[in-house]
């Protein structure tokens, strides 16, 4: 089978974003939250956990803890408490109270519209800064690849093998679609990929993209 050309690879690409607007328009993100500060803290919960789980515990962790400041001069214990729930949540818990105290101390408790400084903040990667500066701010820097996007990405043939991290896989993603719309990749690629193309048996006969897909096996 002759090799993609990235003009083709384009193309395909082009109309399999069609058919996810279609289907999820823009993508909702599956977290529950009103401001900046509460996605960050929302997104850092969600590490290795499920986003219906994180938005059982935030309500409570928010109305306790509504501001950076009050976050930071929380107690990690206390905080604990509220997430204990959660997978990992000694280790988001200390997190959360230091991410507080730095958006208090160094940024005047406002989140900020920037991939670096983001990325300052304790619990803060790569993937969550993408996932607050297309949701919280529409200023897209990178595409947030998690483990939907990842597969999903690698089924689609949009990342080589070659792309055998997230990073590398994002920045495929970035060769091979236009900055705006990164805005809707990961929000409508984790609705697709619990729908459709799920880690175990993947819907391939009902997948709306499965004639674009090279490893559709309907």
């Amino acid at each position: 089978m002759p090799r993609e050309t990235m003009a083709a690879k384009r193309e395909r690409a082009k109309l399999i974003e069609e058919r996810m607007h279609e289907r999820y328009g823009d993508g909702e993100c599956s977290l529950d939250y009103e401001t900046p500060f509460q996605l960050v803290v929302a997104v850092v919960l969600s590490a290795q956990c499920t986003d219906a789980a994180v938005n059982r515990v935030t309500p409570a962790l928010f109305e306790k803890y509504p501001t950076p400041a009050a976050l930071g001069a929380a107690s990690i214990e206390s905080v604990e408490e509220i997430i204990h729930s959660l997978g990992f949540f000694r280790s988001k818990a200390k997190h959360l109270v230091q991410l507080g105290r730095i958006l208090a101390s160094e940024f005047d408790s406002i989140v900020p519209n920037d991939m670096d400084q983001l990325q300052k903040l304790p619990g803060v990667g790569r993937k969550t800064a993408n996932v607050v500066m297309c949701e919280a701010f529409r200023n897209p820097q990178g595409i947030a690849v998690d483990t939907h996007v990842y597969r999903i990405a690698h089924r689609l043939k949009l990342a080589g093998p070659s792309a055998d991290t997230p990073e590398k896989t994002e920045r495929a993603l970035m060769r091979v679609y236009e900055q705006p719309d990164w805005l809707f990749i990961n929000h409508q690629w984790v609705h697709f990929g619990r729908e459709y193309c799920r880690a175990r048996n993947p819907l391939c006969a009902d997948c709306p993209v499965c004639d674009l897909c090279p490893s559709c096996e309907a």
